[in-house]
């Protein structure tokens, strides 16, 4: 039984419901690279009896993969099969289908949760001596977050597993199977990439470092071996006995690419996980694959990536010709988030009678005028009921007495602006914008940029707009530190930035686009403002504001893109070789 051609094994009302329950099989071409990195790096000298889990069984596709790798190679030995599942009729189809290909191997399959077995192994107490760990463990852990699992569970098991920020299940599972694995026993583990690059993976990628020995990493990217939107990673480690010798691991990267070659065609992608460059499957889909070691920088919470010795070279020009980066001009903030659009922001403030138009009245900045430069001012604007000031150093609200139209219209919405009962037991008050930001920016001139895009779209507001919370934005700290700005606007919408993203940070979602996120940004680099090539940078990007509109903005911008690869020390051509 394929898990390809089983989209909905286990008879849930929907792939919806399925998906909101983290079940996402894996299909038999995934689950056959895993147990053959397994395989290979199996210790023969293994004792008599060699106990394997999956601690997420579903319909037994990883573990029946892993068992026909090594039949082979564990002659003469007893082999025991443990899973935990908590949907029984996954478990049913699982017994069945070992019973039918290995009727003569040992199942213990247990109709409970995994994590609570991997707390009881994790306890440090004579009982915790007796709960049985495993030699492999080969898993597909379900990806459920923090709004599917419900604030107090994601608490619970935040607090339990020592995590922190926006946490996954499958974070969880990760740091469970250290708790059962024996020392020296190996685990390979399909999980969702998002744990390499993001702030909430730090502790996850922190504790995996100190838990194991990390022996390679594919991260697959966009390849869509999933019909959800997963982007999988796949994961061989062993666990730490004391007796390790360091070695780098291996990091293997694959996402889909708008190159064509037409000379290098494989049936599929993990038929050339070892061959680095563009491959073209036989469905005609076309990938770059890299191959290199894992770089983390210099904690052990640090953003993996792929190293080569030619992007490690091409990364130390870049650092060499940087001046500051763009979180030294100024804090990235998100924009506003009201949770009441529907009272706070409107297109149609104007049909209102005169003497209703509330006197707050803001222009907003959303992602649908997102342009580079400058942003797309033809459509219908957008504006914000916005009751926020800043007096004496510090934000708060305005007194409604002085605004009667503001406080009347306020007041029609008040039932509305009640039930956000968040903001009342926080003591604010009911009228309140939940997320306001610094009202005393607004006026300043702003960098803002779309947080998805397939390349990077960065434009300059003159004009006092507030950002919505689909943008970023940015002001300078310092008067002394505008000029930045515009620096910052020419290297955020530049190919440069686009081959540093990829080679910092690689996180890419489908279809190429890139989240261009607070703790990716604020790492994007300067170079030297104040030489001729910088002057010309900046008078540049200002020109191309100007321009925005016109025909020359795409001479402009080539003329900008060349400046900016030779600020840096390097050349488009060069790092494309």
């Amino acid at each position: 039984m394929s898990s390809q051609a089983q989209i909905n094994p286990l008879g849930y009302a929907s792939i919806e419901l399925r998906k909101d329950s983290g079940a996402h099989y894996t299909p038999s071409i995934l689950s056959d690279f895993v147990a053959s990195h397994i395989a290979a790096q199996i210790d023969l000298s293994y004792s008599t009896t060699i106990k394997i889990l999956d601690p997420a069984v579903g319909d037994g596709e990883l573990i029946i993969s892993l068992l026909k790798e090594v039949r082979n190679i564990w002659k003469g030995k007893n082999i025991e099969v443990h899973g935990f599942d908590t949907d029984q009729n996954a478990l049913r189809i699982a017994s069945k289908r070992m019973q039918e290909e290995f009727p003569d191997t040992p199942v213990f399959f247990s109709n409970e949760d995994f994590l609570d077995y991997a707390i009881q192994c994790g306890r440090n107490d004579l009982f915790s001596q007796k709960i049985e760990k495993f030699d492999i463990v080969i898993a597909n852990p379900p990806y459920v977050r923090t709004q599917i699992l419900g604030a107090k569970n994601a608490q619970r098991i935040a607090n339990i597993f020592n995590l922190s920020g926006r946490i996954d299940l499958y974070h969880a599972f990760l740091l469970g199977i250290s708790m059962v694995l024996k020392p020296g026993g190996l685990a390979g583990v399909i999980t969702s990439n998002r744990f390499m690059t993001t702030k909430s993976g730090g502790c996850v990628r922190s504790a995996i470092i100190n838990e194991f020995t990390i022996i390679h990493v594919w991260d697959l990217g966009d390849t869509q071996f999933f019909e959800a939107a997963v982007l999988p990673s796949v994961l061989l480690l062993k666990r730490k006995n004391g007796n390790e010798t360091y070695r780098v691991p291996g990091f293997t990267s694959i996402y889909s690419t708008t190159t064509r070659v037409e000379d290098c065609v494989v049936a599929n992608v993990l038929d050339a996980v070892n061959c680095p460059g563009i491959i073209k499957t036989e469905s005609g889909q076309f990938f770059e694959i890299k191959v290199g070691l894992l770089d983390h920088g210099q904690s052990n919470d640090g953003v993996w990536r792929v190293s080569t010795v030619n992007s490690d070279n091409n990364l130390s020009m870049v650092r060499a010709n940087t001046y500051c980066t763009f979180g030294d001009i100024g804090k990235i903030r998100v924009g506003i988030k009201t949770t009441a659009d529907k009272v706070f922001i409107r297109s149609d403030w104007s049909t209102l009678p005169k003497d209703e138009q509330p006197e707050l009245l803001f222009p907003l900045i959303t992602h649908h005028v997102a342009r580079r430069y400058r942003m797309d001012e033809s459509s219908t604007p957008l504006f914000v009921l916005y009751p926020h000031i800043f007096i004496n150093g510090k934000r708060t609200t305005v007194d409604l007495k002085d605004y009667p139209n503001t406080s009347n219209y306020l007041e029609k919405n008040r039932v509305t602006l009640e039930a956000r009962d968040y903001v009342i037991s926080s003591g604010r008050k009911w009228f309140e914008i939940w997320v306001p930001q610094d009202p005393n920016a607004w006026s300043k001139p702003k960098l803002i940029f779309r947080d998805i895009s397939e390349e990077p779209t960065f434009w300059i507001d003159l004009n006092g707009g507030i950002v919505n919370g689909d943008c970023y934005w940015l002001v300078s700290d310092t008067p002394d530190h505008d000029e930045l700005l515009w620096l910052a606007l020419a290297i955020g919408n530049s190919s440069f930035i686009e081959w540093f993203y990829d080679q910092s940070f690689n996180n890419k979602l489908y279809s190429g686009r890139r989240r261009f996120m607070t703790q990716y940004v604020e790492k994007f680099p300067l170079p030297q403002p104040d030489t001729e090539l910088g002057k010309e940078i900046i008078r540049l990007a200002k020109t191309a504001y100007s321009k925005a509109l016109s025909k020359e903005l795409g001479i402009i911008e080539k003329e900008l893109d060349i400046l900016i690869w030779k600020s840096f020390g390097l050349s488009n051509e060069e790092v494309s070789r």
